[in-house]
């Protein structure tokens, strides 16, 4: 079983973050479901006041970060995953925690309560300014919203829309000194109809509405196709834009700066790839450390590598300043430009941090799911229920007509692969209605293509199926494989164990000792701009006037099993 801690009052007193001042602040403590965690798949602190990468090793892509105090919040992109914009909590950028989601339901909410696969939550920014924690995020077919905290880990206002329109993304502000707030962004071709462009706006006084049309402050089709995820700083008199060009998997970061808000920019590429095995290395954010009392604070960058089926994780890299220039990474041969790191000295923050990693292990003791998990559209209150029994229950919710296959069905519980080997268990019994056919609950792991170990009703009794979906994002059908038969009402254990290269073997059990294979090893593929999910449903074809449902016990993340 994960060990799991609770999390304390966590009490911040907040300085000036990065190119702001702010007012002294206690912040609330941090409550809910969030709890510091140490899993036993991946852990990055190597004890020995190193570190290795990825700091995070699951698919928290397009990270950002601000500090508030000495302490350290991120965000990442979500998409149409819901609750959505994960806020991840450190204190030394290495051991994180997931305390919360700023997005518990994603509007416009008639249109997120059907699956959206790649829409949705972009590429967001957060700033700590005038003691409020403020997010800017885009969504590609709506425009950019605002959402605001005291608390990062909630409750956060509604989103405002501060500019709507097709393709703005990657949004990111920036208060200057004389007041005057701006916003950089990016386009989306597929929306907008250009990219590699990138544009400064002006907001109003609260941040909370664009004010003019913009300008176009850097092209980069010559130069550095596909620019975009554009980070707004200012530094001695220079205003800088930290951008990732070339593309998400074989890309480069560069650092634009000029005197001007509106340029013209310099142009330095401040690390790529290099010799190293870390491709991209692609969007991510500066910031600084407290290095302690009598020594100069640390610079320091996050950004993220794109890993196929286990998603985009975020490597922390070291940061310094030469000639106003920032290099980001290793830089050998002393030529400005950097290379990722695998190991280094973790920050110097003045004071030991205890060893934290985002949960997956649940067992469903508390009234609220785990933070780890995540919905495919809008929830509904009715799909599921948690107790202090000791477990989750899951209702049999009605696929929608024109579901294809589970793809297309809202109510999949989902979380992020949490490293590159791990094997993840869950028990369950399943009580489907008896009036009912084709109910079917079990375990999967989805992507364009998906694969799972489903129990499914009929009126001979439930089977167990083994379901591969291939192309299941262009809505091809499930191809079933009736494994046995299964009593009513008793508990079984279905398994999945991940070896390297995202390769999943499906086992099950009805003692939880013994695990019988089942099915061909399956090859996890990535879904829409994100990795392969690991997850659990309930779900039916028919809709009377009552459902079955399937009560899991517990769902754990452990190494491989000899």
């Amino acid at each position: 079983m994960t060990l799991r801690v609770t999390l304390g009052l966590l009490f911040l007193t907040v300085l000036p973050a990065v190119a702001q001042s702010a007012k002294m602040t206690s912040l609330k403590s941090v409550s809910g479901t969030a709890r510091s965690t140490i899993s036993s798949v991946w852990v990055p602190d190597l004890g020995n006041g190193s570190y290795k990468n990825p700091v995070l090793n699951a698919d928290y892509s397009d990270p950002d970060v601000c500090r508030a105090g000495n302490d350290f919040y991120l965000v990442a992109s979500s998409f149409d995953a819901i609750p959505g914009l994960p806020i991840l909590h450190s204190t030394d950028l290495v051991n994180w925690t997931l305390i919360g989601h700023a997005l518990k339901r994603q509007p416009p909410f008639d249109h997120f309560e059907k699956t959206q696969h790649g829409n949705g939550v972009w590429a967001p920014a957060i700033r700590y300014h005038n003691s409020e924690f403020y997010i800017y995020y885009p969504d590609p077919d709506f425009g950019i919203y605002l959402t605001k905290a005291t608390n990062p880990a909630g409750p956060w206002s509604e989103p405002v829309l501060v500019e709507g329109g097709k393709g703005l993304i990657d949004p990111c502000p920036l208060w200057d000194n004389d007041g005057q707030v701006y916003l950089a962004h990016g386009w989306a071709g597929s929306r907008a109809g250009i990219k590699s462009i990138l544009t400064i706006k002006k907001l109003n006084a609260a941040g909370s509405k664009v004010t003019d049309e913009g300008v176009i402050v850097y092209d980069g089709h010559e130069t550095d196709p596909t620019i975009e995820g554009p980070k707004l700083y200012k530094r001695n008199g220079y205003y800088y834009i930290f951008a990732p060009a070339g593309g998400v998997s074989t890309g480069w970061q560069l650092a634009l700066r000029s005197k001007n808000i509106y340029g013209p920019y310099e142009r330095k590429v401040v690390m790529d790839q290099g010799t190293t095995s870390i491709n991209g290395p692609h969007q991510g954010a500066w910031v600084t450390a407290n290095a302690g009392k009598g020594k100069a604070d640390e610079d320091w960058f996050l950004h993220f590598q794109d890993k196929a089926a286990y998603g985009r994780v975020v490597h922390l890299q070291p940061m310094k300043w030469v000639n106003d220039w920032p290099v980001i990474g290793m830089d050998a041969d002393g030529d400005g430009k950097g290379e990722p790191v695998l190991t280094y000295k973790k920050p110097a923050n003045g004071k030991a941090s205890p060893i934290a990693t985002p949960p997956e292990s649940d067992e469903f003791n508390s009234l609220k799911l785990g933070v780890q998990w995540q919905w495919q559209a809008n929830p509904k209150g009715i799909w599921h229920t948690t107790s202090n029994q000791g477990f989750l229950r899951l209702y049999s919710a009605k696929a929608p007509d024109e579901a294809r296959n589970l793809w297309d069905v809202p109510n999949v519980l989902m979380q992020k692969f949490p490293a590159e080997t791990f094997m993840a268990t869950t028990k369950l019994t399943f009580t489907p209605n008896s009036k009912l056919e084709n109910e079917k609950t079990g375990l999967v792991v989805m992507g364009l293509s998906y694969v799972g170990l489903t129990l499914k009703s009929a009126k001979e009794g439930i089977r167990l199926v083994y379901s591969v979906c291939k192309k299941a994002a262009d809505g091809k059908p499930e191809d079933e494989t009736t494994i046995t038969r299964v009593p009513a009402n008793t508990p079984i254990y279905l398994r999945v164990q991940v070896t390297k290269g995202a390769k999943c073997q499906f086992s099950y059990s009805l003692d939880g000792q013994t695990f019988t294979k089942t099915g061909d090893e399956f090859q996890a593929e990535v879904g829409r701009w994100i990795g392969a999910k690991m997850g659990i449903f309930c779900t039916r074809t028919t809709q009377i006037n009552d459902s079955g449902y399937a009560d899991f016990d517990w769902f754990r993340v452990e190494p491989n099993a000899d």
